[in-house]
């Protein structure tokens, strides 16, 4: 285990400052009494014993309070240690998971079960060590004093810990079913808000915000009234907590009294039992706190938990081929695919593309044209059949190899909150100023990159929001040509642009799509006239192929029926 000797350590240190401060200097303490109470000795007789107690208790305070100030030293070096470690393992599994599973999750929950997640185990991890742990040495240690000294004190010590234990815990059972559902009405007010954050413009536009506002309010109505449910219930468990301590209380004063009475007690012994239960008063009543907060913590903890054990769509198999993508020749054979719970939007189908081919996608929404990117990029996997490049089976390689091999430019890219710079050379890391600003001037970026506040050290904000569709399409582009991938998926790459940004990208694509395999979706067939073939789709079939004047001639041909149809360039 990581970290292990911090963790063991400060448990020892911990149980050694319980012990020192809570224990053994009120042992002396009684010592204290008995002898100033005993009217027998003289005071001359009492400077001795009083001198070296008095030093003991000196030692031991000094020796507590460096053991529970090295204990904060020490549990302030493993949590960040460890809340570092468990971002990075958050990051890791959630990225580990599919296309899919993104699709059908709220970004703003994910954010917020990592955030709880993290928060979690610093809450618990406290309450470990102050509370359970502490309680434990301390009911050890007590009932072990208590035993030698004052067994019928011992007893009642015993049977009242063991009830108020099983009540406790018994309670804190039923606070965590509530407590999980308050943390899950939690993410959904998380998923919601950022929601619409990201959507702010359209919300502005379709001038829906008081409809949004209610929606909201929805929300938060059911989580207020789960969180209210489960801090009633807390309180409820408070109450019965402090009945229970304070019964205790009063059961061992009464008890103490009674026995010093009776003269089997001294008075020194008196005063410890007294201290000792108002100690174990205060123990208990933090512990069914902590308790609470425990279950909290574990309820916050076990829904990022539940998404590192699901299993993801997508995944390597255990010992992966080197990978041989050389040339980009791609080939489908006998692809079957259905999204989960869906009919077949691929039924035996077959598609062959050259070493650098260059081919348009063309077809309806549903026809397939995207899913066909993303089964090439494995976002998704096929139920049966094969896709091959350069004839190694895609599925034998890593998705990360695959990967690398394929640069792919969406509808709408998305950017990341850093500097152009860092944008550009995103899919190639290694690349040079000089060459990030060549892949700039062919994409037709360099312009407008030189013209902003710092050039290519702007920051373009979250999602590339600083800069308007067409400097994104630009950008994602430039991306594209300083990837050194023998394929190139493009997606709808110029569909953000002005006619005249549409003009000069074109001509950047020419340079881009030199030696490349490229596979070029397009609804408007204007950019797709000169591609080497054209492919039609239609409900996951191929009804049309070849080149854009031999799709033409095709008597009423689907391809002929969208051209014909089309208006500024437009379906």
């Amino acid at each position: 285990m990581k970290y292990k000797w911090q963790f063991y350590f400060i448990f020892a240190l911990h149980a050694v400052r319980v012990i020192l401060g809570s224990i053994i200097i009120p042992l002396f303490y009684k010592e204290i009494i008995d002898l100033v109470s005993n009217s027998s000795l003289e005071r001359a007789a009492l400077s001795g014993p009083l001198f070296l107690i008095v030093m003991y208790i000196s030692i031991f305070l000094a020796l507590a309070w460096f053991s529970g100030r090295s204990t904060q030293f020490m549990i302030s070096k493993f949590q960040s240690s460890v809340i570092k470690d468990l971002y990075n393992l958050s990051f890791e599994k959630i990225q580990a998971h599919s296309y899919t599973f993104f699709a059908n999750s709220f970004t703003g929950s994910l954010v917020s079960k990592c955030r709880k997640f993290v928060r979690a185990f610093e809450s618990m991890h406290d309450v470990l060590i102050d509370n359970f742990w502490g309680a434990f040495i301390m009911f050890i240690s007590v009932f072990t004093v208590f035993v030698f000294q004052a067994p019928r004190i011992a007893s009642l010590f015993l049977i009242f810990s063991v009830i108020y234990l099983a009540i406790v815990f018994s309670l804190s059972k039923k606070k965590y079913q509530y407590d999980l559902e308050e943390a899950a009405a939690e993410a959904q007010i998380s998923g919601y808000l950022a929601d619409t954050i990201t959507n702010v413009l359209a919300i502005k536009a379709s001038s829906a915000l008081p409809r949004e506002i209610k929606g909201f309010g929805k929300v938060t109505g059911s989580e207020a009234h789960l969180r209210l449910r489960a801090w009633n219930f807390g309180n409820t468990i408070n109450a019965i907590q402090s009945g229970l301590t304070i019964t205790l209380q009063i059961s061992v004063a009464v008890v103490t009294a009674y026995l010093w009475l009776k003269g089997n007690i001294s008075a020194g012994m008196f005063v410890l039992v007294q201290s000792y239960s108002i100690a174990l008063g205060h123990m208990f009543w933090d512990l069914g706190r902590a308790m609470t907060r425990f279950t909290k913590g574990f309820s916050d903890m076990k829904e990022i938990v539940d998404i590192f054990r699901q299993a993801p769509d997508v995944v390597d198999i255990p010992d992966p081929e080197k990978c041989r993508i050389t040339e980009g020749a791609i080939e489908i054979k006998d692809m079957f695919f259905n999204y989960s719970q869906g009919s077949d939007v691929f039924n035996r189908f077959h598609l062959k593309i050259a070493a650098g081919e260059k081919i348009g996608l063309v077809g309806h929404s549903g026809s397939g044209k995207s899913t066909i990117t993303k089964l090439l990029l494995r976002f998704i996997d096929v139920s049966s059949g094969e896709i091959l490049i350069d004839g190694q089976d895609i599925r034998k390689i890593s998705q990360s190899d695959l990967r690398r091999n394929i640069s792919y430019i969406s509808q709408e890219p998305i950017l990341f909150h850093r500097t152009v710079r860092e944008n550009i050379a995103y899919s190639y890391p290694e690349a040079t100023g000089e060459e990030i600003m060549e892949a700039a001037k062919k994409a037709h970026a360099h312009e407008f990159i030189s013209g902003l506040f710092s050039g290519y050290d702007t920051l373009v904000g979250e999602r590339g929001v600083k800069l308007s569709g067409g400097e994104r399409q630009r950008i994602a582009i430039a991306r594209a040509i300083l990837k050194p991938a023998p394929i190139l998926i493009l997606d709808e790459a110029t569909s953000s642009l002005d006619s005249i940004s549409e003009f000069y990208i074109q001509d950047a694509l020419k340079e881009l799509t030199k030696n490349k395999t490229t596979i070029a979706i397009a609804h408007r067939l204007s950019t797709i006239q000169k591609m080497d073939r054209i492919v039609v789709l239609e409900k996951g079939k191929i009804v049309e192929e070849g080149t854009h004047q031999e799709l033409l001639k095709i008597p009423k041909g689907f391809y002929a029926d969208l051209w014909n149809h089309q208006t500024g360039g437009f379906l």
